[in-house]
């Protein structure tokens, strides 16, 4: 067991959901430790995220907590086994927390859908677009914190081009697509690459044009990474004040609903393709 001062949200997530099969088992800590033969705050910490467990370890906790199903087990049990550093870890000095967080969760992800109304998602930016989006960043950022953030954002893209890549599904309104990032070229450009990636077959691009009227969600971003189980999917929101991760039951039944009533208003992944061409021929 190897103690961590910065666990990763993973890392937190795996004690997370431990703590929740123990709350739910009616089992305190006090109880849990002895059951596994240590102290309380063995429990504690490794709960919190600030000690490693190893996949047998959370197999015999998942069993004195009686837990009913397997393949939640097993999904947790697979949260320990990769220990190999990730691209991301390259950036741990210059870069958030939570924006290495993020490349690890898409590294992770099943199925990644996302849904943006006044921007185009990250994942799909050109660099122009993104070095122009960091430049509107308030308060400024200092020119080499830009550069690593954009160099940073298009690195996360190498998950849409791994050999094996997770289903992507964008949702994107017309009034993303319309705004001029950095003058005509470069919006231009932008819609290019959204019509290149759109060819991928595991990428989904939809649209929703302006003539589609209300829509839920209020116009906030919303990127949905599914889980090798469901009850280990994360929702990821942008706020004003930075990134804010979510995972319980009741908020992850509600972005599936809301993404589930965005793609039933959307056009179709060929109508949009159309409707995109359209907005770049303008340009």
């Amino acid at each position: 067991m190897t103690s961590s001062s910065t666990p990763t949200a993973r890392r937190q997530r795996l004690g997370a959901e431990l703590r929740k099969l123990r709350e739910r088992a009616g089992i305190n800590a006090t109880e849990a430790a002895a059951l596994l033969g240590g102290n309380q705050a063995r429990i504690s910490n490794i709960e919190a995220g600030r000690y490693g467990v190893s996949a047998d370890r959370v197999r015999t906790l998942s069993c004195n907590y009686s837990c009913p199903d397997p393949a939640l087990v097993e999904a947790l049990a697979a949260m320990t086994g990769d220990r190999k550093r990730g691209w991301w870890e390259e950036y741990r000095e210059i870069l958030s927390a939570g924006l290495l967080d993020l490349a690890e969760l898409d590294h992770h992800g099943k199925e990644l859908r996302t849904a943006h109304t006044s921007g185009i998602p990250g994942l799909l930016q050109t660099a122009d677009h993104a070095r122009e989006v960091f430049r509107q960043v308030v308060p400024d950022l200092s020119p080499p914190e830009a550069e690593h953030r954009m160099s940073f954002r298009i690195k996360r893209q190498v998950v849409l081009f791994r050999e094996d890549p997770a289903p992507y599904r964008a949702i994107i309104h017309e009034a993303a697509l319309r705004m001029k990032f950095g003058g005509p070229a470069i919006a231009r450009n932008q819609l290019l690459q959204l019509l290149a990636m759109g060819e991928r077959d595991h990428i989904t691009i939809q649209v929703i044009p302006f003539d589609a009227g209300a829509y839920p969600g209020a116009g906030q971003p919303v990127y949905y990474v599914h889980g090798p189980v469901p009850q280990l999917d994360t929702v990821q929101l942008d706020q004003s004040h930075g990134m804010t991760l979510l995972d319980a039951e009741a908020q992850l039944n509600k972005y599936r609903q809301v993404l589930a009533r965005l793609e039933a208003i959307a056009l179709d992944a060929a109508e949009s393709r159309d409707f995109i061409h359209t907005i770049a021929k303008s340009l």
